[in-house]
């Protein structure tokens, strides 16, 4: 598989000029991500989940200028902070990825049933499992995926702990979804949280076998733990709680598991110590 230079990638990237620290880690870790898989050069591949295109430019980059990238997201233009969903791809665009990626805002069932271009060497769904609305659309997605492409790549965090200072992540993803999961809308990007096993078993419902996984231990420099732990740890949190969660016994349960967020925080001496958790990446193809 071609090598590519992440320092080079993050510099198309959209970003403020004093973040490019943060806009390479993140290029970084999609790059660290996309490796543990075999993606030639001149593949066909299909990203659901793009955003605004971190792992889109390293794919686009990948497969080279005879390769192409059709990158899929229901996220409106207008969303996002610094720079919004449409911003980024604009500028993606707009750069030497340009001709390789084509950009298309769908949800990923609604652009699967009505995409006439044919089948793809490679769909590829990479921290994106956790925005699915409900289990059942994981499960349909991945059938519609069997009829698309040849093999299916996906990547997410592990939801296990081998070491202290990631367990604050792993107990504020949690908390996080024992909050949203009563919510009839959430914008929450935890909204239902699979497991390497619970995708595992949506893909085989969906006709698709595992044909190799992996785990990969996250770099220290990656910021997404520290993200979600202030996410929990902030007292609007506990409003949200108090607004959401009707159900006293269940109210006490969301307020525990925070507070055992904040005593996790205590071990490792604050939110700034906090590791994220692994990534769990995983290989399919077709059962027959």
């Amino acid at each position: 598989m071609k090598q590519v230079d992440p320092k080079e990638i993050a510099k198309l990237c959209l970003h403020l000029e004093n973040h490019y620290k943060t806009q390479l880690q993140s290029t970084e870790h999609r790059w660290a991500i996309v490796s543990q898989w075999d993606i030639p050069e001149d593949s066909r591949v299909l990203e659901l989940g793009c955003g605004q295109g971190d792992c889109t430019a390293v794919l686009a980059d990948l497969v080279g200028p005879n390769g192409h990238v059709t990158a899929v997201d229901p996220g409106a233009p207008d969303y996002g902070g610094p720079f919004t969903l449409g911003q980024a791809q604009v500028h993606l665009s707009s750069g030497p990825l340009g001709e390789s990626i084509s950009w298309k805002r769908a949800f990923p069932i609604e652009f699967l049933n009505s995409d006439e271009s044919g089948e793809y060497d490679i769909a590829v769904l990479v921290l994106c499992t956790w925005y699915f609305s409900t289990p059942s659309i994981l499960t349909e997605t991945l059938s519609a995926l069997n009829k698309k492409a040849k093999r299916i790549l996906i990547a997410e965090w592990d939801l296990s702990s081998g070491k202290p200072s990631t367990n604050a992540h792993v107990l504020a993803v949690l908390t996080q979804a024992a909050l949203e999961v009563r919510k009839e809308e959430t914008v929450s990007n935890v909204r239902t949280l699979f497991t390497p096993s619970t995708i595992e078993a949506a893909a085989s419902e969906a006709g698709l076998k595992l044909e190799k996984a992996s785990v990969l231990d996250t770099a220290d420099d990656v910021l997404d733990g520290y993200w979600e732990v202030l996410a929990v740890k902030d007292e609007g949190f506990v409003k949200q709680i108090e607004k959401f969660v009707q159900n006293e016994r269940e109210r006490y349960l969301v307020k525990s598991m925070r507070e055992a967020l904040l005593g996790a925080l205590k071990d490792v001496g604050g939110p700034k110590n906090v590791k994220s958790m692994g990534v769990w990446c995983g290989s399919f193809v077709r059962a027959q």
